[in-house]
């Protein structure tokens, strides 16, 4: 065995565990999708107070933070990701008084609560929106947006070639009052989900006080999503875009429309205010770019202190890609003022079971991809920095892939025509017992149907069943706590093997067996947890475990 380079050095890291960022740096964030978690009123819709009867749930799960994707008031275009009052909750969710009482709760419980700012875009149904479509080219109100005449004689053309996230152009025509065609608004996801112009003064003052706003209502954080898409050239050129593709930041050259113009600038002000707070408030930053030294700018000193390092969700089943993967993000954050947040899956990915059960041909073998999930997840939490779960991972939930296409609710779908694309897949209401209709759910029918085979991977069936993916993961994050978060914030890669994933941090060593034939472990090793049950002193394929050495 032969131990190879330190992958991140920080000699200031034995400071930061007495310092208001520990928590956050070595702590477990859990994502709720609100819709889908827990319905407390009996419409088939999850809410907060559905959410509020499950947070003794969430303790003893052993997370340190509770996430909710927007509970914001919104037409739901986007699954909330289209506010229309960002003063407000959605009254599917309740109401602000059930907001306040879900903070001071997971408060008394010991647990941090952040939420989503989605501040590249507002909704359609806005009124800054609906303000500006009845207002004058060049007016206030419409300033606050992007509004550019077509090009061609009568303006019937796009003013960019810009394409967007969701598919399709970037852009959608408005008409006049008098029903005419009129200037054309930016939009990078959805029509429903106009740019707001964050080169507008008036724009970044109103999002201070929303800001602010949140924070002294209790909120201890907030997950920026998106961010990059603030940044946009101010000289508004085509791109050389493909009119038939979907744009994808992590994968696509720099653009003008993304990743530029004066985003670093915003994202220093949004960490000022976060600074007058004691303790700071938390940002942690949905950075979707391409190249590591794009990501590095956002967590430079005075901006984020962590952004999720999200490239293991799409990694291939390989010891080698893991580790080059891991390596990269550890690199990015070497300065000790910022740290990676681990994530498997999202609201917007193909959940971790589905994803890494797929065969050669395309299908999926549910078997194989638990056994991966269950490794990968104690791989991440092995690694230095946050962990992030997304809800019903911790149940080992697969995607459900056979949702009816009229249910179907992701624009994706629409602007793509490609139901594969769709996230619906990942937000199917969570199994709490094995009751009909909805699997404790809800007395109600969910939005979205769930599969019949879901009472046996419900909460109640797995806390029945010692090895259960449920008990499995509560058990890796108590070790966690016990081993994990005293050792030092480096890893040293050990080699065993092209197929053998291996690394020490501190006296505890985390390996993964990648290959087709078992490996041995270490001798006069202690086992503290591992993904499977163990035989004989080997790791069996497909199996991950830690040892104190």
């Amino acid at each position: 065995m032969t131990e190879v380079q330190n992958v991140r050095r920080t000699d200031s890291v034995a400071l930061v565990s007495e310092n208001a960022c520990a928590d956050w740096r070595r702590g477990v964030m859990y994502q709720l999708f609100p819709r889908s978690f827990a319905d407390g009123n009996g419409d088939g819709v999850g809410d907060l107070m559905g959410l509020l009867a499950r947070l003794p749930y969430l303790q003893e799960l052993g997370i340190d933070v509770v996430w909710l994707s927007p509970w914001f008031v919104s037409p739901m275009a986007d699954g909330g990701y289209d506010v229309a009052d960002f003063y407000d909750i959605d009254p599917t969710f309740g109401t602000l008084d059930d907001a306040d009482a879900l903070i001071n709760e997971c408060h008394s419980l010991g647990l941090k609560v952040m939420i989503d700012l989605v501040a590249n875009h507002c909704s359609s149904e806005h009124p800054w929106f609906m303000q500006a479509l009845k207002s004058q080219p060049g007016s206030p109100e419409r300033e606050k947006f992007y509004f550019r005449d077509g090009r061609g004689e009568d303006g019937s053309e796009p003013p960019t070639d810009w394409v967007s996230v969701f598919g399709g152009p970037a852009w959608t025509r408005a008409s006049n009052s008098d029903g005419t065609p009129g200037q054309w608004y930016l939009h990078l996801f959805s029509q429903a989900q106009p740019d707001l112009n964050w080169t507008n003064e008036v724009v970044r003052e109103l999002f201070d006080d929303i800001i602010r706003y949140w924070f002294d209502r209790g909120v201890d954080g907030f997950r920026l999503d998106a961010v990059p898409a603030i940044g946009k050239d101010a000289d508004f050129q085509d791109s050389g875009c493909d009119q038939s593709s979907q744009f994808s930041p992590e994968t696509s050259p720099q653009t003008r429309y993304w990743d530029s113009g004066d985003v670093h600038e915003i994202v220093r002000r949004w960490r000022r205010i976060a600074e007058t707070y004691s303790p700071p408030k938390y940002l942690i930053g949905e950075i979707n770019v391409s190249t590591t030294q794009a990501l590095l700018r956002y967590i430079r000193p005075g901006e984020l202190q962590s952004v999720f390092a999200m490239n293991l969700v799409r990694s291939p089943w390989r010891a080698t890609d893991f580790r080059s993967r891991i390596t990269g993000n550890l690199n990015f954050a070497s300065n000790g003022e910022s740290w990676p947040t681990w994530v498997l899956s999202s609201h917007d990915e193909v959940r971790t079971v589905t994803r890494l059960g797929e065969r050669a041909d395309g299908s999926i073998d549910t078997v194989i991809g638990t056994r991966r999930a269950r490794s990968a997840l104690l791989i991440t939490m092995a690694l230095p920095g946050g962990a992030c779960l997304y809800q019903g991972e911790e149940l080992g939930l697969p995607q459900v892939l056979d949702l009816p296409r009229d249910l179907l609710e992701d624009p994706i779908v629409a602007r793509t025509g490609n139901p594969a694309k769709g996230r619906d897949g990942c937000r199917v209401a969570l199994p709490w017992d094995t009751s009909s209709p909805s699997f404790g759910f809800s007395t109600g029918s969910p939005r979205l149907p769930q599969p019949h085979s879901w009472g046996s991977l419900s909460v109640a069936s797995q806390e029945s069943d010692g090895s259960s993916f449920l008990n499995f993961t509560r058990a890796l994050l108590q070790r966690r706590r016990e081993y994990i978060q005293q050792q030092p914030e480096e890893i040293v890669w050990v080699e065993l093997g092209e197929e053998v994933f291996a690394f020490d941090r501190g006296d505890i060593r985390c390996i993964a067996n990648f290959g087709p034939e078992p490996v041995a472990l270490p001798q006069n090793s202690l086992v503290i947890v591992s993904s499977e049950e163990l035989f004989l002193g080997t790791l069996p394929t497909d199996v991950a475990v830690w040892v104190r050495r």
